[in-house]
């Protein structure tokens, strides 16, 4: 008995290492889907609460500040520190990965390991050829809070209704002002004449004639065709001022990022007396209201106009300066948006011409 005891335990004791061994590979095989989920990035909860309030405003009043925007590209690319998030794209690159299908947003959601800065803005055809938003968290760009940045996120989604013309891009190319780069950094590059005093002189000039235009509350119909003819003279003369090549890349500019900025006020305007934001959008810390960001907006547009120097703000100046245009283009002729993508990239073909009398 006592033998066959020691044979028994002897078996046991080398066969620990071994059943050790297979519980360890065990464990791993059983926790390793449960750790490779945990390993994926998810959205935080205000990142899903202000994008899900993109969208939703968005549907609501995309259709009736443009005819048709509704059906451009809503493709965002959101960058945090550590991953970007691909939403409403779809051609998603193979670079991505799904998260699946998120109800909230009516897509499938993807990610990548960060690319971009996390500060970024801009939209252009940054996955797969297709017009794409790609902007950092609020906090990271030059919203800094929530409102704000959903209604900059809707200017933005202007961009994607400018780009989804038929031929837009050949019809920017057309314009012949890349002087050979293909990256489209002569869009922000090009040399325009902005340190010219003459120049910088004559824009303050029609700056502060467009300002009283479109501020001319109280005024008679009289007294406010004079000051429309007033500001269609000094754009006539600004324009006598540069280049062919100049007026184009300024009227380009105008056209395309004035207009966004105006879009973006109309957005803000027209959620302020017609939109009702969630319930979790307006618990957030940083909720200010659509009615305040309207208001900050338009005030921005006329401080900025009256006070920018050409020659400091540079290109900068065409938000300001193409919002007010559009703003005034809304008193004068308020079928103009009907035009806006025939006569593409020259809102000047919106206004009375010279030949025109009466205002």
């Amino acid at each position: 008995m006592e033998v066959k005891s020691a044979a028994v335990t002897s078996r046991r004791k080398n066969n620990w290492p071994f059943a050790g061994l297979v519980f360890a590979v065990l464990t791993l095989v059983l926790f390793m889907p449960k750790a490779h989920a945990q390993d994926k990035p998810s959205l935080s909860p205000i990142d899903r609460t202000r994008l899900a309030e993109v969208f939703r405003l968005g549907d609501q009043v995309s259709d009736r500040i443009w005819p048709n925007w509704s059906e451009a590209p809503f493709a965002i690319l959101l960058v945090t520190p550590d991953y970007e998030f691909l939403i409403h794209h779809p051609k998603p690159s193979k670079d991505f990965t799904s998260l699946g299908y998120d109800p909230v947003f009516k897509s499938d959601v993807l990610y990548r390991k960060r690319n971009f800065p996390t500060h970024f803005l801009a939209t252009f055809p940054a996955v797969s050829g297709i017009s794409t938003i790609v902007v950092g968290q609020a906090e990271n760009t030059s919203a800094r809070t929530s409102t704000p940045w959903v209604v900059t996120l809707l200017h933005e989604h202007f961009h994607q209704l400018q780009d989804s013309q038929p031929n837009f891009y050949a019809d920017v190319n057309a314009l012949n002002l890349s002087r050979g780069d293909q990256s489209g950094m002569w869009m922000l590059n090009y040399p325009f004449p902005y340190d010219r005093k003459e120049i910088q002189d004559e824009f303050r000039s029609v700056s502060m004639a467009l300002a009283a235009a479109v501020q001319s509350r109280g005024v008679s119909r009289i007294q406010q065709g004079r000051r429309v003819r007033q500001y269609l003279e000094a754009t006539w003369k600004f324009r006598e001022l540069i280049s062919p090549d100049d007026y184009k890349y300024f009227a380009f500019q105008l056209w395309k990022e004035g207009i966004a900025r105006y879009t973006e006020y109309q957005v803000a305007r027209l959620a302020a007396t017609t939109y009702r934001p969630s319930k979790e959008y307006r618990a957030l810390k940083d909720f200010r209201s659509f009615s305040e960001v309207a208001e900050s907006l338009r005030a921005g547009i006329f401080k900025q106009l009256l006070t920018q120097k050409l020659g400091e703000s540079k290109r900068e100046v065409v938000y300001s300066f193409g919002a007010a245009e559009g703003l005034l283009l809304d008193k004068i002729n308020p079928r103009w948006r009907a035009r806006y993508f025939v006569e593409k990239f020259d809102l000047s073909k919106c206004f009375p011409s010279k030949e025109e009398k009466n205002l």
